[in-house]
């Protein structure tokens, strides 16, 4: 496999598999399932890349029935560790007058959002980079029942969890793919990311036409 160019080095899925093995792995789904620093990590590439190195071989020895268990299970530990963080830190963190990021709107956002699109959107936010990261800690914000949350955590991070290294190990069985990697991960990363710009488009587009955004988380 190729480097994949996208951003520093240390954040290329492969490198990272290849230093860290499984154990860095589950560390960066934790991360950026639930800790606000892990935002910038590379889930969604680095779940295809581990899929596909697992079989392949290559770096990673373990069999998928192991591999994919594990990944579901950080994943779900880091939204329930976000979820926590929103509902205990989080009221504190609005109520601060210096801050940027954690605004006493965004609750009202975030309330409004779980309204309207109800639990799925957990499940939604899991394949949209950024807002898997903070959607948890939102959730936690806004007091969302705790029982729907876990169930719909759980479904979350088995879709995205096992689907995505499950799709990796299939596609990596593909020459055309083997061959590929680094635009196939591109793609990936590409796509992930149109929900956020829809939405950031509909917004603006909203804003000009004179009526009222919708609420974003």
């Amino acid at each position: 496999m190729d480097a994949l160019a996208l951003g520093p080095s240390w954040l290329d899925p492969e490198r990272l598999i290849s230093t860290f093995g499984l154990i860095g792995i589950l560390i960066v789904v934790f991360a950026e399932s639930g800790l606000l620093i892990g935002f910038f990590l590379p889930g969604d590439s680095l779940l295809f890349t581990t899929g596909l190195l697992v079989a392949s071989g290559t770096y990673l020895h373990h069999s998928l029935w192991v591999v994919c268990p594990l990944i579901v299970v950080a994943a779900v530990l880091g939204d329930q560790v976000g979820y926590l963080f929103g509902r205990r830190v989080g009221p504190a963190l609005f109520r601060r007058e210096d801050a940027r990021l954690f605004r006493a709107e965004h609750v009202v956002k975030a309330q409004d959002f779980f309204a309207r699109h109800g639990p799925k959107s957990l499940v939604l936010a899991r394949f949209v980079p950024i807002v898997r990261t903070f959607t948890p800690v939102v959730a936690g914000i806004g007091r969302m029942d705790y029982r729907t949350f876990v169930t719909f955590n759980v479904v979350g991070g088995v879709l995205w969890g096992a689907g995505v290294t499950l799709l990796g190990a299939a596609l990596g069985q593909v020459a055309a793919v083997r061959d590929h990697i680094e635009l196939i991960l591109i793609t990936i990363v590409l796509l992930s990311v149109v929900p956020v710009v829809i939405e950031v488009l509909r917004g603006r587009g909203a804003g000009r036409d004179g009526t009222p955004p919708r609420s974003r988380v």
